[in-house]
């Protein structure tokens, strides 16, 4: 199976590129311009889907440690106090 899929490639990249001896030079040139945008778009959308778990995973670990340290603090009134923010007594800042 494997083999038959890379025989596939092989002979398309082959057709591709005979196709491209046969074009004049201008047309060569717009078919480089239109193959190499193409290969940057691929390449981009395929790293972005490559990353996007990792960073969907990471946005949610921050949106957690932004909730857990919301709630750590505590309220007076509507005034909220984050207790990270909290200063030390007087007598302890020596």
């Amino acid at each position: 199976m494997i083999e038959n899929v890379l025989a596939g490639l092989v002979l398309a990249a082959c057709v591709v590129m005979l196709l491209r001896l046969a074009l004049g030079s201008a047309r060569r040139s717009r078919f480089d311009r239109l193959s190499r945008s193409l290969w940057a778009g691929l390449r981009a959308r395929s790293l972005a889907l490559w990353r996007w778990p990792r960073s969907r995973r990471k946005a949610q670990q921050l949106a957690d440690d932004a909730i857990r340290r919301a709630r750590e603090g505590r309220w007076e009134g509507n005034v909220y106090t984050p207790d990270q923010f909290k200063k030390p007594p007087r007598d302890e800042m020596h």
